[in-house]
């Protein structure tokens, strides 16, 4: 028990180490309002956080086989324990590894439709939401290509947001390799359907061999975590500035 209690403890502490690191990552150029400090937001923000694909659609997937909807399972999840833990209210999309589409449909096309328009619906019902919808990219024709890059949509409010991610990305994962965000094509139903502010983070490339191993580590998969989580609590701030 003593062992267990003690393991448990290492862990939980290398997961506010990695957060920390990746908040004084964001923060350290400027002063901005603490992050555990009493907001003003009325309604408050609520995140929906968005694991793309799920259970048969499986996204993209490396040569070796490995589909991307886990990896943003898994990501998704931490992020949602990082931003509760800092204070925000979240709302996951789906906590498994499953289609999110209604019951009695045939076939796979009925079933992703389903899916795109109920994430939708969730997001509309949310009050004062924001939507961080997590995905993995794939370039075939650029092996060599990685890195996390963050999209955002129309929604005003979007573009700060993703900026402040992206900076966070920047400086905890992506060093040397910095990206700048960019907004989504009109393409992309989700994004283009919702009418709050979304960005859509790609945390790397399945396309990568080298990048495909790192995102299926859970240490890799927290400070991609950390990262996002820094990014949202530092556009928060700026909205009560």
């Amino acid at each position: 028990m003593i062992i267990l209690l003690r393991k448990r403890t290492l862990l939980l502490s290398g997961i506010f180490c990695c957060f920390f690191a990746a908040l004084a990552t964001v923060f350290w150029k400027g002063t901005v309002v603490p992050a555990f400090s009493v907001r003003e937001e009325f309604p408050p923000v609520t995140v929906v956080i968005d694991p793309g694909h799920g259970g048969e659609d499986g996204g993209a997937v490396s040569s070796g086989g490995v589909a991307e909807s886990q990896i943003n399972l898994a990501v998704s999840l931490r992020l949602n324990d990082l931003l509760r833990f800092a204070g925000r209210r979240t709302v996951l999309t789906r906590v498994e590894d499953v289609t999110i589409c209604d019951p009695g449909l045939e076939t796979m096309r009925q079933r992703k439709s389903s899916d795109l328009k109920n994430r939708v619906r969730l997001v509309e019902e949310t009050e004062n939401a924001w939507l961080l919808s997590i995905h993995q990219n794939s370039l075939p024709s650029s092996p060599v290509t990685h890195g996390a890059q963050v999209f955002w949509n129309r929604q005003e409010g979007a573009e700060v947001l993703a900026e402040a991610v992206q900076t966070a990305l920047n400086g905890g994962i992506n060093a040397g390799n910095e990206k700048h965000p960019r907004q989504i094509p009109d393409s992309i139903y989700l994004m283009k359907q919702i009418t709050v502010p979304g960005i859509l983070v790609e945390c790397g490339f399945l396309s990568n061999s080298a990048e495909t191993e790192s995102l299926q580590e859970p240490t890799y998969q927290l400070r991609l975590a950390a990262a996002v989580a820094a990014g949202v609590l530092s556009a928060g701030s700026l909205e009560n500035t």
